[in-house]
């Protein structure tokens, strides 16, 4: 996580001085006036600092020393240029929630405030989204709910690991299914970057954006081929590029996704309130994943699966022992 946030090679640990106190229950005052900052100029020294003092990371104020390292290592400075709105708080005072800015700093290394991938255009507005693929992914139950937009590089990760939101409060999932996280090929990329010219999701472009989006396909975007290939694309003359046409005229050989359809998932909720017998524990379960039917019928409505459904549409659960893990 450090290692994503520094752009220099220097390192910021934040520890806590506990001396001989063996009672951890102090005031935040108190707290502030005896954090230590220990100064690292290469990954590996900053590793064996965590190292030799990981037992800190694990206590009650293991997450904020860790915030805190994070924040200090990328540079305050930089975090506030990253956020759409540099007043924005990182944490809500009241619920004690985080901000989205700080779930994708912790998550990509970027404390920017939207989810979908790159840079998109919002009516005159150059707003920043994730910059690329991240070590572990984000999905949310409000995508589901159409209130935002999970890209591709959140939904998938180097790892098979991702933190699933809903509405309150983050858990984890992961599955040890090393396939479920692919490269992306030539074909996705280009309907990624389809879908940041078609800005509002309408399934197409105007024709005056074509030959931007060849240029950032890095397909051929002379003024003589891009006024040829307008003629294809759009052969009604009707001024607008549909995605369907524009894959079938410059990837026609789209292979079909052959990836796993049937895995093993593990999701924690480290709520205790949230789980059986107050009792935090990983949850296993089976997932499917079926042929797209001409009529879906809607059968698992938990919200795990509606979340699930954001990057796996058609998504089939089994939980062991009937067990419906809990997002909230």
């Amino acid at each position: 996580m450090l290692h994503q946030v520094s752009t220099n090679g220097q390192y910021c640990i934040v520890q806590f001085d506990s001396g001989n106190d063996s009672n951890m229950k102090i005031g935040h005052e108190e707290f502030h006036s005896r954090l230590k900052l220990i100064k690292c100029t290469s990954s590996k020294e900053a590793s064996k600092v965590i190292q030799n003092s990981i037992a800190e990371y694990l206590c009650q104020f293991g997450v904020l020393l860790l915030m805190y390292s994070v924040l200090l290592t990328k540079g305050l400075g930089i975090v506030k240029k990253e956020m759409e709105d540099s007043s924005e708080v990182l944490i809500d005072s009241i619920h004690g929630h985080g901000s989205q800015s700080l779930i994708n700093l912790l998550i990509t290394g970027s404390a920017v405030t939207n989810l979908w991938d790159g840079e998109r255009e919002v009516c005159g507005l150059k707003l920043q989204g994730i910059p690329s693929r991240s070590p572990i992914g984000f999905l949310t139950q409000l995508e589901h709910l159409r209130y935002t937009e999970v890209g591709w590089n959140l939904k998938n990760p180097a790892y098979p690991i991702w933190i699933l939101g809903s509405e309150t409060h983050l858990t984890v999932l992961f599955s040890l299914e090393e396939t479920l996280v692919t490269h992306e090929t030539q074909a996705q990329t280009a309907r990624r970057t389809f879908a940041r010219f078609d800005t509002e999701c309408n399934g197409f472009i105007t024709i005056d954006k074509f030959g931007d989006l060849l240029k950032s396909l890095n397909l051929e975007s002379a003024p003589d081929y891009v006024n040829i290939m307008k003629s294809r694309v759009d052969e009604e003359g009707l001024g607008i590029i549909m995605l369907s046409k524009f894959m079938e005229e410059f990837f026609p050989n789209e292979k079909a996704d052959k990836s796993v359809t049937k895995f093993t998932l593990f999701h924690v909720n480290c709520l205790a309130r949230s789980s059986t017998e107050n009792k935090v524990e990983f949850i296993e379960g089976q997932a499917e994943i079926c042929d797209l039917p001409d009529v879906q019928v809607l059968g698992d409505t938990s919200n795990i699966r509606t979340c699930l459904m954001t990057k796996w549409p058609t998504i089939e659960l089994k939980w062991n022992n009937s067990r419906v893990p809990s997002l909230n």
